[in-house]
Parts: C-alpha cells; structure tokens; sequence
C-alpha cells in the first residue's frame, strides 16, 4: 500500500537541468521541499545562485552547478561535481530546453542544430552520463526526461522543436528498457502549454489566447499543477513505473 511517506524525497540527491529559470526552477524547489538535497544545473550561473538561496531559505540544501548539456565534457564535469557535493545520484531531471519558432522553409541549420543539440542530445548525453554513475555505485534510481505534448501531437511553426520532443519520448522508452536491469526507471512528462519565460510571450498573444480556448480544460496550466507528477516520478510511489509518457494538458493532446 502506497502512503503519502513514498513520496518523502528525504535522504536522496536530485540534479535538475535547465534550474535556472521556468519549469526548471520549480522542479528543484519542489524536490527540494520534499527532502531532496539538489544539484542545480544551468548556463547562467548567476541565476542558480538565487534558486540556491530560495532553497536555503526553508533550510534546504542545494549546490549551483555550471552545464552546457550540449558539451559531453561539462555534462562529466557536473556529474561528478554533483556526487562530490551531494552524494549519490538517485534522481535526474532532464528539463533543459529552447525552441525556435519559426515556419519550416525558414528555419536554418543551426538554429534546428541547437534546438536538437539542447533538447534530445543533451537528454541522452545527461542520462547515459548519470546512469554509467548509478550503474557503477549500484543504487539504482530514477531518470525523468521533460517532453511535451507537441512530441505526441504536432504544430506549425515548431519543426525543429517537435523532432526532438518526439525523440525524447521514444528515447525514454528505449532507455527504460535498457536500464531496468540496473533498478534504474526512465519516466516522461508531457507537459502541455505552461506559462513559463520560454512561453510567456506566446500565451500572451492573440493566437496564445485563441489556442487557450481549444484546451477542455479551457485553460493553460498552472505551474504548480506538475508538482504532483514530477514528486510521483522522483520517488518511491512510482517503483513499478518505467517507460511511462504523462501528459499534463488539461486535455489539450486529446482535443489537437
């Protein structure tokens, strides 16, 4: 029988990807609520000092770690550095993530080359990397890779973006496999539309707001409103769960 002690995070290390801001940012707070101690990982390392005061403040305990997840060399050098700060990694958020909006015949190669760089590359290079950790220290653990609904479903304008939330998933699955033998689950989440500094502009708009109403939900979500999925995942509630895709939409996937 599952009870609300499963999802106490108490004693384990997490390390989030794309801490510094948005949905990144919520995810180590929340981890970090819940009794995880928290690498937080990201470019801008002046911005992961303020998510490390927000967490100290409620007595938690975080380190800011410096990651380009495109670059096998900082993906190994924040691994490691988490581990020497925190311990063993028993929980990986693979969050970090950028988008170029732009109409197919418009989009250029380095502009699909970073979008596929940061957001299914960097997915892989960060959970083989973690995973070589909790194979070789036995502990098992478990990997969560943020995908998106538009890796299920596609829209306009968003080429580069859908290809690689789309290998995320699939990704996932293939990793969930491979890994189980080692006690290691490999869940997604499929987020819908979220207001976050990646899409604030956007849901602001005309057509943000006109999207909006399509939603059966008839709304977009509410940051806090994947708390409760991403605490699912991090912890022991979800010990027979791998391979698993989540959506959180309001319905939105349902209705494209």
């Amino acid at each position: 029988m599952t009870d609300t002690a499963s999802f106490d995070l108490t004693g384990k290390v997490a390390f989030v990807t794309g801490a510094s801001s948005g949905l990144g940012r919520r995810f180590a707070l929340i981890l970090a609520k819940a009794g995880a101690k928290v690498g937080v990982a990201a470019r801008r390392a002046d911005r992961l000092a303020e998510v490390v005061r927000e967490i100290e403040a409620f007595d938690g305990r975080a380190v800011p770690i410096p990651l380009d997840v495109t670059d096998p060399a900082s993906v190994r050098a924040a691994v490691a550095a988490a581990e020497t700060e925190l311990g063993p990694i028993g929980v990986l958020v693979n969050n970090a993530g950028v988008n170029v909006a732009k109409p197919l015949l418009d989009h250029d190669v380095e502009e699909w080359d970073r979008v596929i760089d940061t957001n299914l590359k960097g997915v892989w290079l960060m959970a083989q990397e973690v995973a070589r950790h909790m194979v070789r220290l036995g502990h098992g653990g478990s990997i969560i890779n943020i995908g998106s609904i538009l890796g299920l479903k596609a829209q306009a304008m968003m080429p580069s973006y859908c290809a690689a939330k789309a290998g995320v998933i699939n990704l996932s699955r293939a990793m969930a496999i491979e890994l189980a033998p080692h006690k290691i689950r490999v869940n997604a989440i499929a987020p819908g539309f979220f207001d976050s500094e990646m899409t604030h502009d956007y849901l602001k708009s005309n057509s943000g707001r006109a999207m909006a109403t399509r939603i059966p939900l008839k709304r977009t979500g509410a940051i806090d409103e994947l708390d409760g999925v991403l605490l699912l995942l991090a912890s022991d509630a979800s010990s027979y769960m791998t391979g698993a895709v989540i959506t959180v939409d309001g319905g939105h996937s349902i209705g494209l």
